[in-house]
């Protein structure tokens, strides 16, 4: 029945949401199979009938597969009404999942309906079948592997039938056997079995995806018989019967009851309960017998033994193994060597102290347990007669001697007896070593060697512990070695890092001791304990002289590499230096007067470094002679700079325009020198007349330049006679580019002009503007300076009929005069300005319009190469 519930699109449970009886058959999901193979694709539809007349029947249609909302829903309306989504998913990868069909409705998200879908697999092959007759239950059981999980319900049967021959033929099936869920066994009734006769028997997997079939066994059901395992006992003692050897063990076993008539054969492993040691597998025991004695075994160990049993000679299983049995074999004598060491003292003429160490060294595997140690000394005349020293568990024993004694046993015992007695010497009469030495390879290791005695010994005897100021003789580690041509042995056991132990080595010869030598080594080196003290011996304005006492050398301290000494000053500024450890004493230099210093020492080894207790020193303040002395240099020196600042600052033609103003003089300048050397003349030229026929220029009239020459011509009313400038081609001439010459307003005389004109015709003023420029002939690409911006040189006025001189009004203009910075200087700036050398009157200021000066033309150097000929008023010109 489809639902309308509440589609959550979290993990949490599902609510479902009843809707009036008229909606429950809303919707509905088709799947194209509820089961596939995982990973292959499904297609599911989910239709809205027509009649939900609640709902929107144009609504969207969604799809959730678990908790997630699956895209790529198709929708339509089919032909009777009805709307239809159809969903594909590509792979489903779940094994087991639902998938809903959700809508819109009442501002939530519904469930029209839901399916579930299952994935898995096939079933595979079961294999490894086999069967086994049990007497116990009396049925026939058999096993098998199902093989890998399919993520569906599979069951399995287990299918046989009986058969004559070689079970290629069938005579009669035999009832299905299905097993528990979850299990691959599966038992047949006696009932259903001919115990002598062949069946077949095979295994079949089933489920939604498919069939497997296992390959088919024929067998006979006897033939696969299984026994019970028999149940073993430790046999008992018997005073008839002596008690096993050690390492030997006795048992005997009963067998299953309903096989007593069943010839069978039967195998025994054990195994120690120490260690992980694993079974050991005995042969398989005489038949007919129920009793065995084991041996070869350890002594003084506990084994497990276990038995299993098949019928034999004809075919069946073994039995399972039988539960296990714990039993413990016998004592042995120990069979050891002990190794001994001792160390005596005289307490009087006639008795001595001896103290005897010894190790017990196993000569087999399995040497027996030791519970205890014996000593026992043989007085000489008395043969049989041993008197007990010791009896201990320890590896120690201290006993008194005569001091004619020189020969005490120790032997080692148990329940099972006694070891051989191992002699000990007590005599140190062989020669010692030639030399001895050790040192550390790390913290928790020794090195010690030595040079053997001219007499070659059969052993050594290595004691180590830890020396002064701590000795212990009860602390003290030892052991022997037995190979008499080392000359030097590694410890590692008992040391620790900065410990001093004292080492005793002694050689071992023929029944006797050689005399014993010692030594003491650190395991490891430490840093030194303290680094000498600083003392200031000596002490000026910015040296100041320390001295120290080396420390003598110190046992277990490594060797002293070197020294540091650290300086600070009152600003936390540090300093040092290194030294050799031959130094004591150095020198600070370099120390500022009047000021504070912290000194200290550092002594390093290859173990580390130790701070000596600091020092703190003050220099010598300065004299009053002496400062007065660096105040004086001081400020030469800051006056020579000074001097050599302004020096450089006026000699900078960058800076000395800003200062004051550099006027050129034009009279005295390197004008002078561009007089040319040829004038060129001014040519007069005849007019034809001045009435209404005449052909010449007019007055002011231009007559044209040439391209050639760059000569510009110009009509004189009064001379009738036309002006060559000069050729700006010469090379002597200065390159100038253009004049012009402008006509005279009809004015009064001024100031500069003659009163009385004898000419008939007034010579206008010339006023030239002479512009400064690069030469023309130059194909320059370089800018130059001025060449772009016309620079207004001067004007030059004249009069022919006038008995002085021409002259030329400077106008102040702001460009550079000459290439220069700075403009033209006022009229207040120089005095021939203001007085004509002919004339006593004034020169009129300039006009508003042209801030002008006047002067001779003599003065203006540019000027002296313009020549008039043929005008006799113009010989000044």
């Amino acid at each position: 029945m489809a639902v309308l519930g509440t589609c959550s699109l979290t993990r949490a449970a599902l609510i479902i949401l009843l809707l009036p009886g008229s909606l429950e058959e809303c919707g509905h999901i088709s799947l194209s199979a509820p089961i596939v193979r995982l990973g292959d694709p499904i297609t599911a539809s989910c239709t809205i009938n027509q009649n939900c007349s609640h709902l929107d029947l144009e609504s969207q249609i969604l799809w959730r597969l678990g908790a997630e909302l699956q895209p790529g829903g198709r929708q339509q309306r089919l032909p009777d009404g009805t709307q239809e989504s159809t969903i594909t998913l590509p792979h489903l990868n779940h094994t087991q999942a639902f998938l809903s069909c959700c809508l819109h409705w009442s501002n939530s998200l519904q469930i029209l309906d839901q399916a579930e879908l299952r994935a898995g697999y096939p079933p595979a092959t079961p294999h490894n079948l086999s069967c086994f007759m049990n007497l116990t239950t009396n049925s026939l059981t058999c096993q098998w592997e199902p093989g890998p999980e399919t993520h569906l319900p599979t069951n399995f049967t287990l299918k046989s039938f009986k058969s004559r021959g070689d079970c290629r033929t069938q005579e009669d099936f035999i009832l299905d056997c299905v097993p528990e869920a979850g299990q691959s066994h599966c038992s047949i009734p006696r009932k259903h079995l001919l115990l002598y006769q062949n069946m077949g028997l095979w295994v079949q997997a089933e489920n939604a995806l498919g069939t497997s079939v296992s390959p088919q066994l024929c067998l006979n059901p006897m033939d696969v018989v299984k026994l019970e395992p028999p149940t073993l006992w430790a046999l008992d003692p018997s005073p008839e019967v002596a008690p096993p050897q050690p390492g030997c063990l006795r048992l005997r076993w009963e067998l299953w009851k309903p096989s007593l008539y069943v010839e069978q054969k039967c195998e025994l492993r054990h195994q120690p309960q120490r260690g992980e040691a694993s079974w050991a597998l005995v042969a398989p025991l005489p038949p007919g017998n129920f009793q065995y004695e084991l041996c070869g075994l350890l002594p003084a160990t506990t084994y497990a033994l276990q038995m299993r049993c098949t019928r034999w000679p004809l075919p069946g299983h073994w039995s399972n193994w039988s539960p296990s049995l714990e039993l413990r074999t016998a004592e042995r004598a120990p069979t050891v060597r002990l190794d001994t060491w001792w160390r005596q003292r005289k307490l009087d003429p006639r008795t001595v102290d001896v103290r005897l160490f010894w190790k017990p060294m196993p000569l087999e595997e399995d040497s027996g347990q030791i519970q205890g140690y014996l000593v026992s000394w043989s007085p000489s005349g008395q043969a049989g007669a041993a008197l007990p020293l010791c009896n201990t568990t320890e590896l120690d024993c201290t006993f008194h001697l005569p001091s004619e004694a020189r020969e005490v046993d120790i032997a080692a015992y148990n329940t099972a007896g006694i070891s051989r007695p191992t002699p000990v010497v007590l005599e140190s009469r062989g020669p010692p070593l030639a030399k001895l030495h050790a040192k550390a390879r790390d913290p928790y290791s020794l090195w010690v060697g030595w040079e053997p005695p001219s007499l070659q010994p059969q052993g050594y005897v290595i004691e180590w512990g830890l020396g002064y100021p701590s000795p212990s003789s009860s602390n003290k580690t030892w052991r022997i070695e037995h190979n008499g041509s080392i000359t030097g042995t590694l410890l590692q056991e008992n040391i620790r890092p900065f410990q001093l132990y004292e080492i005793t080595v002694t050689p071992l010869y023929q029944d006797i001791m050689g005399h014993s030598q010692h030594v003491y080594a650190y395991s490891q080196e430490m840093a030194p304990s303290r680094a000498p003290e600083l003392h200031l011996r000596h002490i000026g304005k910015t040296w100041a002289q320390l001295e120290w006492v080396p420390e003598p050398p110190e046992l277990g301290k490594s060797p002293l590499t070197h020294y540091t000494i650290f300086w600070t000053n009152a600003q936390y500024q540090s300093f040092s230096t290194i030294l050799n450890t031959s130094s004591s004493g150095f020198i600070l230099q370099g120390l500022e007067p009047a000021s504070m210093y912290h000194v200290h020492l550092m002594a390093s080894s290859q173990a580390g470094a130790t701070n000596s207790t600091g020092l703190t020193l003050m220099t010598l303040a300065l004299e009053g002679s002496e400062l007065h002395i660096l105040l004086g240099l001081f400020g030469l020196l800051l006056l020579l700079i000074c001097l050599c600042g302004t020096a450089c600052f006026c000699c900078s033609p960058s800076r000395k325009n800003p200062l004051w103003p550099s006027v050129p003089d034009p009279a005295h300048s390197s004008l002078g020198s561009w007089v040319p050397t040829i004038m060129a003349e001014v040519r007069t030229l005849e007019a034809k007349g001045n009435g209404a026929g005449d052909v010449g220029p007019k007055k002011g009239q231009w007559l044209g330049q040439t391209s050639e020459m760059n000569h510009a011509l110009i009509l004189c009313p009064c001379a009738q006679e036309t002006f060559q400038l000069p050729n700006l081609r010469d090379p002597g001439m200065p390159p100038i580019t253009k004049i012009t010459v402008l006509e005279e307003e009809e004015k009064k005389p001024g100031p500069w002009e003659s009163s009385d004109s004898s000419n008939t015709c007034d010579l206008p003023a010339l006023v030239q503007a002479y512009v400064l420029q690069g030469d023309p002939r130059a194909a320059s690409t370089q800018p130059q300076p001025g060449t772009n911006d016309q620079v207004l040189y001067g004007q030059v006025l004249g009069s022919p009929t006038g008995p002085g001189p021409e002259h030329y009004l400077r106008c102040d203009s702001t460009q550079p005069l000459l290439g220069g910075l700075t403009p033209s200087p006022k009229s207040y700036e120089n005095l021939w300005f203001h007085t004509s050398p002919l004339r006593t009157s004034e020169v009129p200021p300039p006009s508003q319009e042209d801030d002008c000066v006047f002067g001779p033309l003599f003065d203006f150097p540019l000027l002296q190469g313009l020549q008039v000929h043929g005008v006799e008023g113009l010989g000044g010109f």
